[in-house]
């Protein structure tokens, strides 16, 4: 069974939907029949590199907030994710353009394969959730790329042209054809769907239900 998961690695819910992904996978009974496949999803294609807006700041003006309404925004996600355990930092995160680190997700795969390319996703939310580095900054995604086993210069040869740029793009397009406006958003063999860090036991009947209509009571092996 394919499980795909459209995310960006600086969307808070998504690191959140994450971990109740993993908790409701563990309880589910055929997981070691289950594909994990993450997908890219950029919130902001345009932003720049490197943003220098207080990350607050830069909440309030985009959901056209005062800068007290996204402080306590921040830190009703922030109590969730404790709950998760994850530790977040957000009034220190250092956000920007997030293409490169999607493209690196998607060498890990290559590389290595769904292991790898979780292990990859894991590594840049943690990065910029709890270790506030700075995630669109290419000597950063070199140093977390060969933290996990990827060649610096199979990084280094990514970055200097637009290999995988085109993967990035056909799971953007692929959301747009699901009609997935927001992450996290999980797909099921692109059968069923559910959007949003959802509660583990729903995720786990999300699991528990596709897995039934595909393998019907009766049916040969």
């Amino acid at each position: 069974m394919l499980v795909e998961i459209w995310s960006d690695v600086v969307c808070p819910w998504c690191y959140i939907g994450k971990r109740r992904f993993e908790a409701a996978l563990a309880d589910f009974a055929h997981r070691d029949e289950v594909e994990v496949v993450w997908r890219s999803f950029e919130l902001d294609p345009s932003a720049p590199a490197q943003r220098d807006e207080p990350p607050i700041e830069h909440l309030a003006r985009k959901y056209g907030m005062s800068v007290d309404q996204a402080e306590a925004a921040q830190d009703r996600v922030s109590r969730l994710a404790e709950e998760e355990g994850l530790h977040y930092d957000l009034a220190n995160a250092r956000s920007g353009n997030t293409l490169d680190a999607h493209r690196l997700i998607h060498l890990a795969a290559a590389t290595g394969g769904p292991t790898a390319q979780g292990a990859m996703k894991e590594r840049l939310l943690a990065a910029y959730f709890t270790e506030r580095q700075p995630i669109g900054d290419r000597e950063t995604l070199v140093r977390l790329g060969t933290e996990q086993g990827l060649a610096e210069a199979d990084i280094r040869a990514l970055f200097a042209g637009d290999d995988l740029v085109a993967a990035v793009r056909a799971d953007e397009d692929d959301a747009r054809t699901l009609g997935v406006s927001g992450v996290p958003f999980f797909a099921v063999d692109r059968a069923y769907g559910a959007s949003g860090a959802q509660p583990p036991e729903e995720l786990l009947a999300l699991l528990d239900t596709a897995w039934a209509a595909s393998h019907p009571v009766g049916a040969e092996a």
